[in-house]
């Protein structure tokens, strides 16, 4: 059967009717390594370098990427791109929380989660010498604010 071509224009959302605001978006991910691992970045860090700024760079670098990384996403200029890192010895796992800004017509909610994304990649990629059954979980928007649809805050 033949597949019926659908003549309606599709691709990137016409946001130019829309208002520029701040935009803020945080998210999240988490990397969980075995103690052995966890023990080694944290004392002697990696063969490769320091490993939470290169996972910092990262993060920024990808914020900065999204629209190349994500298909129909809006190239934004961001004002500012945070990445903070919450260590934690009780589960051997390293929190990665991502912040952006910018004054713009559509959210930075992909930015946040792809500097996120990144970072934890860095971090196994930089620590994989110590153990490759490392997980990346737990990625998900934390907040967002600016914009028409108002503030999204996540329950912890």
């Amino acid at each position: 059967m033949k597949k019926k071509q659908n003549k309606k224009f599709a691709g990137m959302v016409d946001i130019s009717a829309k208002a520029v605001t701040r935009r803020i978006a945080k998210a999240t991910a988490r990397i969980l390594m075995g103690p052995k691992a966890f023990r080694a970045l944290m004392t002697k860090g990696s063969p490769k370098g320091d490993v939470f700024e290169t996972a910092r760079i990262a993060g920024v670098m990808a914020a900065k990427s999204t629209p190349g990384i994500v298909p129909l996403c809006h190239p934004l200029e961001l004002s500012q791109v945070k990445i903070a890192f919450d260590p934690r010895e009780s589960d051997h796992a390293i929190g990665i929380i991502s912040q952006v800004v910018c004054r713009g017509r559509t959210g930075v909610e992909m930015e946040a989660l792809t500097a996120a994304c990144a970072a934890a990649l860095t971090i196994y990629d930089m620590m994989k010498w110590a153990d490759h059954a490392m997980v990346i979980s737990d990625i998900r928007l934390l907040h967002k604010s600016g914009g028409k649809s108002g503030t999204f805050n996540r329950d912890k």
